[in-house]
């Protein structure tokens, strides 16, 4: 049976104890889909995503990366990691949405799953604040993580 890692036997939360564990390359990537209606998407396509509060992608793209360096402070018991890279991208696809993938990568004792999913949620967010001018109809969803490597176990879910 396996147990929870941040969970002591008394049921107390606490920080992993990453101490014994070896340094290695951690990397992970994480994606999320924001969802417009078709208009404002159009709409948005045609401006090259250019709103009133300025570039969406480029803008989108720095809050992402600010979000993943933020992490330990957003999630109380993740360690607080030295990012070796953090690279969010951002691309339109079918059915009106942009597809936001976050990767981020350190040399360290505990991976960065969390980080990359928190760059991948604050650069969604950024998009939403951007557009919301236009619409509130808009959908952030589908947030995973689809690859970690570097640590005990790797992981590679169908993209």
């Amino acid at each position: 049976m396996s147990t929870l890692s941040h969970v002591d036997e008394n049921g107390l939360p606490g920080m992993v104890d990453v101490s014994p564990k070896a340094v290695t390359v951690r990397t992970a990537i994480a994606e999320g889909l924001v969802r417009f209606p078709a208009s404002v998407f159009t709409q948005l396509t045609e401006q090259d995503f250019l709103t009133k509060k300025g570039a969406v992608f480029q803008t989108a793209i720095i809050a992402g990366v600010m979000a993943a360096k933020k992490t330990a402070d957003l999630i109380p018991l993740c360690h607080p990691l030295a990012l070796s890279t953090c690279k969010v991208e951002i691309e339109p696809i079918e059915d009106n949405q942009l597809k936001v993938t976050c990767l981020v990568r350190c040399e360290g004792k505990t991976g960065v799953e969390m980080e990359a999913l928190t760059g991948v949620s604050g650069a969604a967010l950024c998009i939403y604040d951007m557009c919301k001018a236009l619409t509130h109809d808009i959908t952030i969803s589908d947030i995973r993580l689809v690859e970690k490597t570097g640590g005990k176990s790797d992981l590679h879910a169908n993209r």
